[in-house]
């Protein structure tokens, strides 16, 4: 996968992500998206056919609306955000770092988790974390209801935890190199 691979560049944007949240809990228009996301009609159905081209949302179902036919997509569950290669983690670290900005100046006081770590641990216990976290998130998005269900939580995670390589630098002043 390169930075031109359509999936990453369909990913690359933070509307675009913000929509694949948005229809992980059950489909939505592009004129239900445009409102939620405070966009005008046709930029959603823009980022909408973006999203599909790739497989990323899919066609759930159509249904009559005001004399025209209103299509509504879902995410397509199990679509990972493709950050194994070294040429995506950029771009996904820049549309990431956008959206916990916009979502940290709407952030309710009180009762989030923050957290930063660089850390040297032993290969089992990186590789438990990783395995734990990834089923929390899982569990997370399984708990979803669709936006604005009464009585539920409006939050927002995002995580991104991986293996660093060291800096050339630092190998260099390593001792016994």
């Amino acid at each position: 996968m390169t930075a031109t691979d359509p999936t990453l560049r369909a990913l690359a944007h933070p509307v675009r992500l913000r929509m694949m949240n948005l229809t992980w809990t059950g489909p939505q228009s592009a004129a239900e998206l445009a409102r939620e996301l405070g966009i005008s009609h046709a930029l959603a159905s823009q980022h909408l056919r973006r999203l599909a081209s790739v497989g990323l949302v899919e066609l759930a179902e159509v249904r009559p609306n005001r004399g025209g036919q209103e299509r509504r997509y879902r995410a397509v569950h199990g679509s990972p955000l493709p950050d194994q290669r070294q040429d995506a983690a950029p771009m996904l670290a820049e549309v990431l770092s956008f959206n916990v900005r916009e979502r940290a100046a709407r952030r309710a006081p009180g009762e989030g988790v923050t957290a930063d770590a660089e850390l040297w641990v032993f290969p089992d216990a990186w590789d438990d974390f990783r395995h734990r976290l990834a089923a929390l998130l899982v569990g997370l998005h399984e708990a979803a209801q669709a936006p604005r269900t009464p009585a539920t939580v409006h939050v927002g995670a995002t995580v991104t935890a991986f293996p660093l390589r060291e800096r050339a630098r630092e190998r260099e002043k390593s001792p016994g190199r």
